[in-house]
């Protein structure tokens, strides 16, 4: 039995040391962690059971002396803040990370526990794509991993963390999972690299211009969340799954907080200008509101007009969703329409309820965003308000004209509860541009009338009390009382059922 024993030592220490002294050294050498090193900081101490530890190649064009143990993936379960999570990590010490039969069944076995438990799923990424020596068969493997991305999608937290390059038909997977976390400086994703570029289109970018972090999180959008390094990435993993809960089923955890839910806001009315024309932060007044001014952002570098992120509000998690005027006037555009679109049909695949904070002056004009298919994109989040199921809280701040205000969590699409500042202007367009539409011919004769007729108009038909005589909305509040009205109105609405869909699925305008 001693000798078994010491040969099952033996094993398990050349499957933990598989990629050698020499790769790890090159390893850290790059500024990066290795694939055992990065689970240990996401999971809690102690946590992680590895499986098919002792798994390796079985492909005839790999030598045996060749075929490493672990065949290049650590593969397992532990716990993040308690919590239990399902994980993979592609070790580019050991063949490069690539991925063949084996390394392919790894990631499935561990995809097919996530969704089988119903707990998040951790895919750490830094491999050279897909093994050539095993041919079609690593291609196989790569169908297997987005068919179950798409099997657990809407089901369990699938959050992707690229830390190396990621090339191919790798970066579908990500791609199809809710969050992609990226490194600055040393995550790449792209499907054809810069020489296969400039072989057909002539470009010459560097790696880095043509799929680095900050390129996939400023122009892209594939990139959710950007960290500066490795650590501090694997602790906003860590915090993003704070908000989530462990699938569908669930819902989000509760947090305790000394911060008085019923807290007044008396400073939130000073952030926001009198003028409709004056920008302001609007991520200040949202910090106002949520517990301990945490506001943890999503896309934050992408689509910057329109802010959305995770809060909380009395210890339950919301998703926030406002317009930015700071960002070419908090005007929607077609990215941010998609980046809304999916950041609310995310909160409602996990039970998170959407506080929208609205002053928006409409959608973007020109050529442009018409050609690029703002209707059809737009759309989108006309889609995903409509069809979201979760409580849903609307909050108009200053501005709130035309489609805009509808898209903007509207009552008409389904809004819960909705509420407005005494300031709120709600019409088909701005009070100025009415009146020049309604009385051009009277302007032309006495154009000093021009400020009486706007104010009239503004009072008489672009007033938060006029929306409330149609019951657009619930009440017109205080600004100081933003904080406790909106903890009442989630609390009341914590008990909200959604209503049984009698169909297969709608179609989205993707």
């Amino acid at each position: 039995m001693d000798e078994r024993l010491e040969d099952l030592a033996r094993r398990r220490q050349a499957a933990i040391h598989a990629g050698g002294e020499e790769q790890v050294r090159r390893q850290h050498s790059r500024g990066k962690l290795t694939a055992r090193e990065r689970l240990e900081h996401l999971l809690d101490p102690g946590s992680f059971s590895e499986l098919d530890m002792l798994a390796r190649s079985r492909a005839e064009v790999t030598p045996v002396e060749k075929r490493s143990y672990t065949d290049g993936v650590v593969t397992g379960f532990g716990t993040v803040n308690g919590r239990k999570v399902c994980v993979f990590s592609q070790d580019f010490t050991v063949i490069g990370g690539t991925l063949g039969e084996v390394a392919g069944e790894k990631i499935w076995k561990v995809q097919d526990l996530a969704l089988s438990l119903g707990v998040p799923l951790v895919g750490i990424n830094d491999g050279g794509g897909a093994r050539v020596q095993e041919g079609v068969v690593a291609l196989h493997y790569y169908g297997g991993i987005f068919r179950r991305n798409v099997s657990a999608s809407g089901v369990v937290p699938q959050v992707s963390v690229i830390m190396g390059s990621c090339a191919g038909g790798a970066v579908y997977s990500p791609a199809i999972t809710d969050f992609v976390f990226m490194v600055q400086g040393s995550s790449q994703m792209f499907i054809t690299g810069p020489d296969v570029v400039k072989a057909v289109t002539g470009e010459d970018v560097t790696h880095e211009q043509l799929g680095g972090a900050l390129t996939h999180a400023t122009k892209s959008g594939v990139a959710t969340f950007l960290a500066p390094d490795e650590l501090s990435c694997l602790d906003e993993v860590r915090r993003l799954l704070g908000f989530l809960p462990a699938n569908n089923l669930e819902q989000p955890p509760v947090a305790g907080s000394s911060d008085d839910p019923r807290r007044a806001v008396p400073e939130i009315s000073e952030l926001v200008p009198a003028s409709s024309h004056e920008p302001y932060d609007v991520k200040e007044l949202v910090r106002a509101v949520l517990d301990d001014r945490d506001l943890f952002e999503y896309h934050k570098l992408w689509a910057a007009n329109l802010v959305c992120g995770f809060g909380r509000i009395g210890g339950r998690v919301v998703g926030v969703v406002a317009n930015q005027p700071l960002v070419l006037g908090g005007v929607l555009d077609i990215d941010a329409a998609e980046k809304g679109a999916r950041f609310v049909r995310t909160c409602d695949c996990f039970n998170i309820p959407v506080v929208t904070f609205v002053d928006v002056p409409g959608f973007m004009p020109g050529t442009d965003q018409e050609h690029g298919g703002l209707a059809r994109r737009g759309a989108k989040l006309f889609y995903a308000y409509s069809e979201a199921s979760v409580p849903k809280v609307q909050l108009l701040i200053r501005r709130a004209y035309g489609a805009a205000y509808v898209v903007m969590s509207s009552k008409a699409l389904g809004a819960d509860l909705a509420y407005a500042w005494p300031g709120a202007e709600l019409s088909v367009m701005g009070p100025e541009s009415a009146v020049e539409v309604l009385y051009a011919d009277e302007l032309a004769l006495a154009p000093a009338r021009r400020g009486d007729l706007v104010e009239s108009y503004r009072q008489a038909n672009a007033s938060p009390y006029f929306a409330a005589e149609r019951g657009y909305i619930d009440d017109v509040i205080e600004p100081a009382s933003t904080r406790s009205v909106l903890y009442q109105a989630l609390s009341v609405l914590a008990s909200k059922r959604p209503e049984a869909q009698p169909r297969k699925h709608g179609n989205v305008p993707l």
